[in-house]
């Protein structure tokens, strides 16, 4: 993504390059990204390709974004977990998006934990955006490093999706039929077109699918 800047007084162009939104979800493949009750076991498969895959995903950031309720789950599990992706997770500076009070936040990620792993203060030093989605986004975007990696929960990720502010889609299909569950593209409008990029068959039934907006 470029936005072109002209310097004042002077004809010469330069590129500003400015940082991609990635959404990156775990699906069931009837569309769902959790279950109705908040399920989310199914996701950690035992793939270990689709596992590797998925940390060289979310190692490649300079950010991960996320809604309050996601990040007071996170901020509980990663810090202590042992599993291939807490290092990318807990080493990787954060932001929460949440309109509560910023303290409050704070107090609920981990400060009393004991055998934390490196980088786990980092989610007490979370930024917290509370203002308008639009405006937050784009003050992240144009920011050096990275791409953002925003990871949901599933509220978060559509109003992120109808605020057309994702420029990749990476999607980890798996072969779990739920029935029942939270979508992300539910109440899409207009229809939106998006152009597959890649398709990733894993061993265990997996598929990353990757999709840009057309």
């Amino acid at each position: 993504m470029h936005a072109a800047v002209y310097s004042q007084g002077s004809n010469q162009r330069e590129e500003k390059t400015m940082k991609e939104l990635i959404l990156k979800m775990s699906m069931s493949l009837d569309g769902f990204v959790s279950g109705p009750d908040g399920e989310s076991d199914w996701m950690f498969s035992g793939d270990e390709e689709a596992i590797a895959w998925s940390v060289k995903t979310v190692s490649n950031a300079s950010l991960h974004i996320m809604g309050s309720r996601t990040f007071q789950a996170m901020a509980a599990f990663w810090p202590v977990s042992t599993m291939a992706f807490a290092p990318a997770m807990n080493q990787i500076p954060k932001a929460v998006f949440s309109k509560q009070d910023p303290l409050l936040l704070k107090a609920l990620a981990v400060t009393q934990l004991v055998q934390l792993q490196p980088g786990a203060e980092s989610w007490n030093e979370a930024t917290v955006a509370s203002g308008d989605l639009i405006s937050e986004v784009a003050a992240l975007k144009a920011r050096n490093g990275k791409p953002i990696i925003a990871h949901g929960g599933a509220t978060f990720a559509r109003s992120l999706i109808a605020g057309e502010l994702v420029d990749q889609y990476v999607l980890l299909v798996h072969p779990v039929v739920l029935g029942r569950g939270a979508p992300i593209f539910s109440g899409v409008v207009p229809p939106r077109r998006l152009k597959l990029v890649s398709a990733t068959a894993f061993p265990g039934g997996s598929v990353a699918q990757i999709y840009r907006p057309v």
